[in-house]
């Protein structure tokens, strides 16, 4: 079936998208006010995008109409947070960090989180995940009530028990746990169900075409 996103009304959009491109992988942002006030929530409008610099972003909504969310505004405030990726075992604790709860609560805290300083700005990663990447503001896009944060990745920590060859820097990637964001309002699902499909070479493929000939 066609949809014409310029005749739909924006939620019916929203819809369609959340459903149908999955999985999408969780930014659990932490960021901190100029006071050091410390916010914590997840946001599943997120991925990397390129290489040289790193630039990682993610889609905050707004908090009101005309008002940014904690995190948004506190990433224009001081320009840094930290992108912490969501294994299976702390899914509930992200939940928990997605409640709209007042700004001088502190959502790591309810969740039973706690913080671990970062190595080259002032907001604080979470402990307990297993990835970590430090960021300082790249862009800030508006977005219709959204604002696209895009941000450059300064420093990654890494869980010691998660690296397989940490001079090779090869991570041990299933052993991470994460989870990814489905459909609907409470959908998620794993990434240990996987299966490799290797890159086809210019020269196989050549071969192939000249094989089928």
């Amino acid at each position: 079936m066609l949809f014409d996103f310029e005749k739909l009304d924006p939620q019916d959009c929203y819809k369609l998208v959340v459903s149908s491109v999955v999985p999408r992988p969780i930014a659990w942002v932490v960021t901190q006010d100029d006071k050091g006030v410390v916010n914590a929530a997840p946001y599943s409008f997120f991925n990397a995008f390129s290489d040289n610099p790193v630039v990682v972003g993610f889609g905050a909504g707004p908090k009101a109409p005309g008002a940014l969310k904690d995190t948004a505004a506190n990433i224009r405030t001081t320009g840094e947070f930290v992108v912490n990726l969501v294994p299976e075992r702390l899914v509930q604790q992200m939940n928990k960090t997605a409640i709209d709860m007042p700004p001088e609560i502190d959502e790591l805290k309810e969740a039973g989180l706690t913080t671990a300083p970062s190595a080259k700005i002032k907001a604080p990663r979470i402990a307990e995940s297993p990835v970590a990447l430090e960021c300082v503001t790249f862009q800030l896009i508006p977005a219709g009530r959204h604002t696209i944060v895009l941000g450059r990745v300064v420093a990654v920590h890494i869980a010691d028990d998660c690296m397989l060859d940490a001079e090779k820097f090869y991570v041990d990637t299933p052993k991470l746990g994460l989870i990814g964001r489905m459909h609907g309002r409470g959908w998620y699902t794993r990434t240990n169900d996987r299966f490799e499909v290797p890159r086809i070479s210019v020269a196989e493929w050549e071969a192939g075409r000249k094989a089928a000939e």
